[in-house]
C-alpha cells in the first residue's frame, strides 16, 4: 500500500485547461470570471484562501463613485449598473442599498474643490449636488458645527462586502467556471501554448490567457513576468457600533488631506453603524494578517462624534481589519501586460476597489474576450512602474493616501 501511494504521489497530475485563468478570488477576480462566462469564455479561477476572504470581504462596503480620479469613472459607472441589478444578475441578495453617498468637509479650500470636482465629473456621467451653509444644514441637521459643505451623489450607496465576492463566484460556477479555493500559486510562466500555472500542491492549470487579480499578492506573480509593482500593504481600521434606530439613509465620509480627521460611516437596516477612517494600521501579506490599533479606534470615534455629535453615547462592539494593497500614485493597475501577450492585471486599488470591482471585471472580460474595450485603460498600465528603476528590489516606501474618504 505504501508503495502504491508513493507511486500515485509521483504521478504527474493532468493539467486542467481553459481559455482563461484568473488568479484571485476577490471582487476583481470573481466578477471577471462571471463576465467571461457570460461571454461564453471558459475560465478557471484560483484563490489561495476562500473567495472574498481578504480585502474584498473586510472593507467598508461603500458603493461610492464621487471622489475617484476622473479616468476611473467610466468603469465606476459601469459597476454601479451591476450593483443596482445585482439581485437579478446574481440571484442573491448582497444587501445593496441605493442610499446615496455624501462627502462633507471642514475646510474652505475643500468646499471649493467640491464645486470644481462636480463640474468636471459631470462630463464623465456623474451628477453631484453640492450644498453649503444653511442649505446643507436643512438637508443634514445632525451634522456638527465644523462641517462647511456637502457633496451628494444620490445614486450611490453601500453593500455587504462579506457577501459580494462569494456571490459572484457562485454564479460564475453555475455558469460553468471552474473555481478552486485553498489553492496557493507558486509559479506562473508563459509557454509556447499559453500560460502554465502551478499550485503549491503540484496541480497544474493551463490557458491561453491569464488575469492576475491577486491584490496584495499580485506583485509576487507579476514579477515572474518581469513586471513587479511597488505594492505596500496596510490594514483598514473598521468598527461597528451597537444598533440604534435606522435614520441615516446616506453613507457619509469626511473629505480631508489630514488623515487624523478622516472618518466615514454607513448604517445598515438592523441599526448598527459601520465606521472606518483614520490612519491605516499594520498588515502583512506573508501571514495574511492585519491589525486594528486601539489608538486608531479611539481617534476614529472622536472624529465620528465631531461629525455627528448626537451619536456620542454610542458604543463600539467589534473591530476588524484586512490586508489591502496600495501603490505610490494612489491608482490601480488595470489592463494588459506591457511585455507578455495574453497577460492582464487588476490589482492595487488603494482601499477603493470594492465599488469599482464589477466595472473592472466587466471591462477586463470584454478586453480579453474581444481584444478591445472603449474604456481607456492607459492611465492604469503597469508599464508606468517600469521606468527609472521604479520597481527596484528594495522595499517600497510606505504609502498613505493623500485624501481619505471612502
Amino acid at each position: 500500500m505504501n508503495t502504491l501511494m508513493q507511486m500515485f504521489r509521483q504521478t504527474p497530475l493532468t493539467p486542467e485547461t481553459a481559455d482563461v485563468i484568473v488568479i484571485g478570488g476577490g471582487i476583481m477576480g470573481t466578477s471577471t470570471a462571471f463576465f467571461l462566462r457570460r461571454r461564453g469564455v471558459s475560465v478557471i479561477l484560483l484563490e489561495r484562501g476562500l473567495t472574498g476572504q481578504q480585502a474584498s470581504g473586510t472593507n467598508f462596503g461603500g458603493i461610492r463613485r464621487q471622489g475617484r480620479a476622473l479616468p476611473e469613472l467610466a468603469m465606476s459607472n459601469r459597476a454601479l449598473r451591476t450593483w443596482r441589478d445585482s439581485r437579478d444578475l446574481l440571484g442573491d441578495d448582497i444587501e445593496f442599498i441605493a442610499s446615496g453617498h455624501t462627502r462633507v468637509c471642514y475646510h474652505e479650500h475643500d468646499a471649493v474643490y467640491f464645486e470644481e470636482y462636480a463640474n468636471a465629473a459631470r462630463d464623465y456621467g456623474l451628477d453631484l449636488e453640492v450644498l453649503h451653509g444653511d442649505a446643507m444644514r436643512r438637508r443634514f441637521p445632525f451634522l456638527g458645527r465644523d462641517v462647511l459643505a456637502a457633496s451628494i451623489s444620490p445614486l450611490d450607496g453601500h453593500a455587504n462586502p462579506r457577501l459580494a465576492s462569494p456571490a459572484f463566484a457562485r454564479v460564475a460556477a453555475r455558469l460553468g467556471a471552474s473555481i478552486h479555493e485553498n489553492t496557493d500559486i507558486r509559479h506562473v510562466e508563459k509557454t509556447n501554448d499559453g500560460f502554465r500555472v502551478e499550485a503549491a500542491d503540484g496541480r497544474v492549470f493551463c490557458a491561453g490567457q491569464l488575469a492576475i487579480c491577486a491584490g496584495a499578492w499580485a506583485s509576487a506573480l507579476s514579477a515572474q513576468f518581469g513586471e513587479p509593482a511597488p505594492l505596500v500593504v496596510r490594514g483598514p481600521q473598521m468598527a461597528v457600533t451597537e444598533p440604534v434606530p435606522y435614520v441615516f439613509r446616506s453613507s457619509m465620509g469626511v473629505y480631508t488631506s489630514i488623515k487624523e480627521e478622516s472618518v466615514y460611516f454607513r448604517q445598515i437596516p438592523r441599526g448598527n453603524l459601520i465606521l472606518g477612517g483614520g490612519p491605516p494600521g499594520p498588515a502583512d501579506a506573508a501571514t495574511s494578517r492585519a491589525s486594528v490599533l486601539p489608538e486608531n479606534t479611539v481617534g476614529q470615534l472622536k472624529q465620528f462624534r465631531r461629525l455627528v455629535p448626537s451619536m456620542a453615547p454610542l458604543h463600539i462592539i467589534r473591530v476588524w481589519s484586512g490586508v489591502e494593497s496600495y501603490l505610490p500614485d494612489g491608482e490601480p493597475v488595470i489592463g494588459a501586460s506591457g511585455k507578455i501577450d495574453g497577460l492582464f492585471y487588476a490589482f492595487g486599488f488603494c482601499g477603493s476597489g470594492f465599488q469599482i470591482g464589477p466595472g473592472v471585471g466587466e471591462t477586463l472580460a470584454e478586453r480579453m474576450a474581444t481584444g478591445r474595450t472603449e474604456i481607456d485603460l492607459a492611465p492604469f498600465s503597469i508599464t508606468r512602474w517600469a521606468v527609472a528603476g521604479a520597481c527596484a528590489s528594495a522595499p517600497a516606501q510606505p504609502v498613505t493616501p493623500t485624501v481619505i474618504s471612502p
